[in-house]
């Protein structure tokens, strides 16, 4: 599960999932709702990756701008996530398509995940991963 919430001229992303592994991906979902309508995005291509970061909070930052960096070096649209963490290390893969505005009926550009409101957390046996993407 995912979901946005307002933050002063910016917005929040937060992923909740059974998982530390399922709650970045569902971040990254949020993440690119606010861009596209991820439902009109098939899996048409993958995109393999890594990154690395001291420590939970930081991973999941490296973790949404590494996808944000990919989708646009490689003209992309993203919708589907799989991640796996070890160590403050994250392997992970990204499913999309060649980016079409019209089709995936693009919204608001986000720039760049940022520290502002950083958690990642476990809370009742589901973790959250949650932080403010620059708009």
């Amino acid at each position: 599960m995912f979901e946005t919430f307002e933050h002063k001229a910016d917005i929040g992303v937060r992923g909740i999932g059974k998982t530390i592994e399922e709650a970045f991906e569902e971040a990254a979902k949020a993440m690119f709702s606010i861009m596209f309508d991820i439902n009109c995005i098939e899996k048409k291509e993958k995109v393999t990756l890594k990154c690395n970061g001291d420590d939970l909070e930081m991973l999941l930052v490296e973790w949404l701008n590494t996808l944000l960096a990919e989708a646009d070096l490689r003209g992309l649209a993203f919708s589907e996530f799989r991640a796996k963490i070890e160590q403050n290390s994250l392997k992970g893969e990204a499913y999309g398509e060649k980016l079409n505005v019209k089709k995936h009926k693009a919204k608001t550009e986000v720039k760049a995940a940022t520290y502002s409101n950083l958690k990642v957390y476990e809370d009742n046996g589901r973790w959250i991963a949650e932080c403010i993407v620059d708009v």
